[in-house]
């Protein structure tokens, strides 16, 4: 089973505790069955890979976010990175591409659409294997289609030719008012999970009708010339051969830190504290000092290196419009290599706190406009500077200057100050080396 994973999204809606590179989906907000917290998209890969061992998983992502990804993921998955944001449509043609060409599937072979920012029960990911037999069998695409538990003004409808539990689709109706929504329900239109299957070469066909473009490489050069548009707006609304399998299990987009709080079950989450006399008030904690709220009802406190949230939860649906004034400059981060969080931000420094997994490294690499001093406060690893290895622990001071190609290589878990220092400070003042 070939499944791919859409991740994407601009991380304003849950914010502060997500941002351009940590979108909703990587946010560990959901405890395991070990007590322990994971992310929306690891928990839909633990939950695939428990009903199906073998299935074969792809992440579409866009460059900014693949780190994450592989920090969240490691190795488990493959990934198709799209070099710059282009909606869905895009994302999953590169995808296909992907598999066909880097990974080798056969192009008649069934692939599973499903989005990571998604809060679903186990029962809904048994229905992938038939989803897939009802596009193979058809020669078109499958859609996974949920019976409403309330009206909802923020999903799509499908609109099915009958009620039985496979329908061919009459049409769809995306993010209806209210009262429209009430009357789909009542005619027995199904909530768009987002989740459909189809044969590769399905929609491969179409994507080439579409987009010029030969094979992988090609479609990769030329993806940032490409029209951003949504599945649904290219395909799905023009295709006559879309089936739906109807089934009954929760769904949420968790789009809002009213329905995390509601999924969740727990008052708190990281350092905090509420008195008896709050109701129905909920603290989400990424800092690491604590947050005391007392007296409040209806309330979420949210808080992270970002900024702080404090709001009423009904008010919390759409804060979009309000972020949009505060700087988005990313505070915190996962890359590959384990995490960063800003500490401060001078006229002429910025520091950082870096956590280095053990086992990974960073990028060889060096800044043409700034130095940086590394202190190290626990853990041990190796430094390269210039091709230099030596030893490192806690207490050690590494210095490099403007130029100087540089990497810190963690042999346990490494704890790291960075100090960066100059003029012009970015991230875009950055070149990477192959390391020998």
């Amino acid at each position: 089973m070939h499944i791919l994973l859409l991740s994407g999204g601009s991380g304003k809606k849950l914010w502060p505790l997500s941002n351009d590179i940590r979108s909703k989906q990587f946010i560990k907000l959901f405890k395991n069955e070990d007590g322990k917290y994971e992310s929306m998209i690891q928990r839909i890969y633990r939950q695939i890979t428990a009903c199906y061992p073998d299935a074969k998983i792809t992440v579409a992502t866009s460059r900014s976010q693949a780190s994450t990804v592989l920090n969240q993921l490691e190795d488990k998955v493959g990934i198709s990175v799209e070099p710059e944001r282009k909606d869905t449509f895009p994302a999953i043609a590169m995808a296909l591409e992907y598999l066909k060409d880097v990974e080798s599937v056969p192009e008649d072979e069934p692939v599973i659409v499903c989005p990571v920012d998604l809060y679903m029960e186990d029962d809904f990911f048994a229905l992938f294997e038939e989803l897939t037999d009802i596009a193979r069998h058809n020669r078109g695409i499958a859609l996974l289609g949920t019976v409403p538990h309330e009206v909802q003004v923020d999903y799509g409808y499908i609109i099915p030719d009958t009620d039985s539990r496979i329908s061919r689709v009459r049409s769809f109706k995306e993010k209806p008012d209210a009262m429209t929504a009430k009357r789909l329900i009542k005619d027995g239109a199904l909530f768009n999970a987002g989740v459909f299957a189809f044969p590769m070469s399905y929609v491969l066909d179409l994507a080439h009708e579409l987009i010029a473009f030969h094979d992988y490489d090609d479609l990769y050069s030329s993806y940032r010339g490409i029209k951003p548009i949504s599945f649904d707006r290219a395909i799905l609304e023009k295709a006559d051969n879309i089936y739906v399998l109807r089934s009954t299990a929760f769904l949420n987009d968790l789009g809002t830190w009213n329905a995390i709080a509601e999924v969740t079950g727990e008052r708190i989450i990281g350092d905090g504290y509420l008195s008896d006399s709050c109701r129905n008030s909920n603290v989400i904690n990424d800092l690491d000092i604590p947050i005391l709220a007392v007296g409040l009802d209806d309330i979420v406190i949210s808080a992270s290196q970002q900024g702080i949230l404090v709001s009423n939860k009904e008010e919390s649906v759409d804060i979009s419009p309000y972020v949009s004034h505060i700087s988005q400059e990313v505070m915190f981060a996962e890359k590959s290599w384990g995490e960063l969080k800003v500490l401060d931000i001078g006229d002429d420094s910025v520091t950082i706190k870096l956590v280095v997994k053990a086992g990974k490294h960073m990028s060889y690499h060096n800044h043409e406009h700034r130095d940086e001093v590394w202190v190290i406060l626990n853990g041990n690893g190796r430094t390269i500077v210039d091709g230099m290895e030596q030893p490192v622990s806690g207490g050690d001071v590494i210095t490099m200057e403007a130029g100087c190609r540089h990497t810190i290589i963690a042999d346990s878990d490494l704890t790291v100050i960075e100090v960066q220092r100059g003029k012009d400070i970015t991230t875009k003042d950055k070149k990477k080396y192959e390391l020998e």
